[in-house]
């Protein structure tokens, strides 16, 4: 049996269950952002992830480093706050304690998880933005999930100290502490790390070229708005023609069918160790597609409730109406014959590629029942600028500009190279920017993940118009996607009116920048 976590983070249920037996198992996962640990909280809350144990919103702790903090700096004056037994086990009176209090009562069960007794004595799930205490010491940590960015060895360490804490220090026959075990996933950690060696000295390093926006070129400065999200209004009773969907396909050999799971010693692999299999096949015994149905049209659901103007009730029961004629009408098409004709292993691929198949039916949803589109902007930086770039450095190929504010482009290709030179001196050019380190991206959603990506210029073109170009030879589905997404970036943003027009085109040689520019300055 197994438990299947986000896209590509697998558990056994049975390591799940052994921990529970010797101790009470707690999982950490430390994000990067308050925002990341809010959605994965919102996962666990909404059962999208299939550990019962784990989505109980009684066993689940956010933790916010600044709320802690805040605990920390007020901890002398709130010592004498009041925190009777009954309070400290029902969740409904901590809401009426004033913030110290609460941050204090936070604070407390941070220190307890997991032990006996304590306010944090019923906490399985911790979920963390940025790093915990040096002095926090749960002792019961048995899974640790990296959800952010690891800059260093030591970051690495911490966090795996996290699960080292030891339960016994009863010594075996043999003179030696029984191994207790911590599974870890998403940490880049390498086990006592060694340094020299015999090789050669490494070279020195390359000379930097620094990058940063030049004052004295300010009139080619340009900025654009920080768009967090496209908001949509819709049609109070959705429709959508079946015939004119394409079907999506299913590949068995894209998707996580099956894993061996082992110890990872020195950044490598224990196979000496044992290997445990994880067979997924076990998972169609306890799904049917009507529970499937269901749960395809919650998520929808979910995500969108909040931007549907009618009746929520309403919204759910034709969302089950069309997931459900969706899945009849063979819209899932697979291309494995195996995996076709057998039920099971049909549920099994459609479970695997669920948030694959809800993007998709969603998507062709949004494209017949939208009546407005609405940009949502960064509240606390709505504007962003050329300007606003921090200086760095970088020993690739670079070359001064002309038509910038940035004092140089830095180059990843000849192809960049030959577009930069023929926006310097174009006539329908009045200043670009190579988009590096400026902080513009575009979110988009590929096979239900949300991503970002970074298109390659910013142009402002003598007739007003702010165009984002893509310089593109081969294309893929990914790459279409993006496009759709910076379509509608696009639309949303001339349909607001307040910061100007805005265009977006693809050059797929760099022979066709001077043309493309051309119809576009003129249109």
């Amino acid at each position: 049996a197994y438990y299947l976590l986000g896209k590509d983070w697998l558990v056994t249920k049975e390591a799940w269950d052994k921990a529970g037996q010797e101790i009470p198992p707690v999982m950490i996962t430390v994000a990067n952002r308050t925002e990341t640990a809010a959605r994965i909280k919102f996962a666990f809350d909404h059962k999208e992830i299939l550990i019962p144990e784990l989505c109980n919103p009684e066993r689940i702790l956010q933790i916010d480093s600044k709320v802690l903090e805040e605990a920390e700096s007020q901890g002398e004056r709130t010592e004498e706050a009041n925190f009777d037994s009954e309070d400290e086990n029902n969740g409904n009176e901590t809401k009426r304690l004033n913030k110290k209090q609460q941050a204090e009562y936070l604070r407390r069960m941070v220190d307890t998880v997991g032990q006996k007794g304590q306010s944090g004595e019923k906490i399985h799930n911790v979920i963390s933005v940025g790093m915990l205490s040096e002095g926090w010491d749960t002792k019961t940590v048995t899974h640790i999930m990296g959800l952010r960015a690891f800059s260093s060895q030591l970051l690495c360490e911490q966090v795996v100290g996290r699960g080292l804490r030891r339960t016994s220090y009863e010594v075996g026959q043999d003179g030696l502490f029984e191994p207790e075990y911590v599974n870890i996933f998403g940490v880049p950690f390498t086990f006592l790390p060694h340094e020299g060696g015999d090789g050669a000295p490494p070279l020195p390093p390359k000379p930097k070229t620094t990058i940063e926006p030049v004052k004295e070129e300010e009139r080619f400065a340009l900025s654009w708005p920080n768009v967090i999200r496209i908001d949509r209004v819709y049609c109070s009773s959705l429709r959508i023609n079946f015939d004119d969907i394409i079907p999506i396909e299913l590949d068995p050999y894209e998707s996580i069918t099956s894993a061996e799971m082992v110890p990872i010693l020195e950044g490598k692999p224990n196979m000496v160790g044992e290997l445990s299999e994880i067979d997924l096949k076990d998972i169609a015994q306890r799904f049917r597609m009507q529970t499937i149905i269901f749960e395809t049209a919650k998520r929808i659901y979910n995500s969108e409730k909040e931007k549907w103007q009618g009746i929520k009730e309403h919204l759910f029961g034709q969302l089950v109406g069309i997931v459900s004629q969706f899945i009849e009408r063979d819209k899932i098409v697979v291309k494995n014959g195996l995996f076709g004709n057998e039920e099971l292993r049909r549920i099994v691929l459609i479970l695997l590629n669920m948030n694959k198949i809800i993007h998709y039916v969603w998507q062709a949803i949004k494209l017949e029942n939208t009546e407005e589109i609405k940009p949502v902007f960064d509240t606390v930086k709505p504007i962003g600028s050329t300007g606003d770039m921090r200086t760095w450095y970088t020993s690739k190929p670079c070359e001064h500009t002309e038509k910038s504010h940035i004092n140089f482009c830095v180059y990843d290709s000849t192809w960049e190279a030959t577009e930069s030179y023929i926006l310097d001196k174009s006539k329908y050019v009045d200043a670009w920017v190579k988009n590096d380190h400026l902080g513009f991206d575009i979110l988009y959603n590929y096979q239900g993940v949300i991503r970002k990506y970074w298109p390659d210029f910013i142009i402002k073109l003598s007739n007003g118009v702010q165009l984002i170009l893509e310089i593109k030879g081969k294309d893929d589905d990914r790459n279409k996607v993006k496009r759709e997404f910076l379509d509608e970036w696009v639309q949303a943003l001339n349909a607001h009116g307040g910061f100007g027009k805005w265009d977006w085109a693809v050059s797929r040689h760099p022979s066709d920048l001077e043309g493309i520019l051309e119809v576009i300055n003129i249109n």
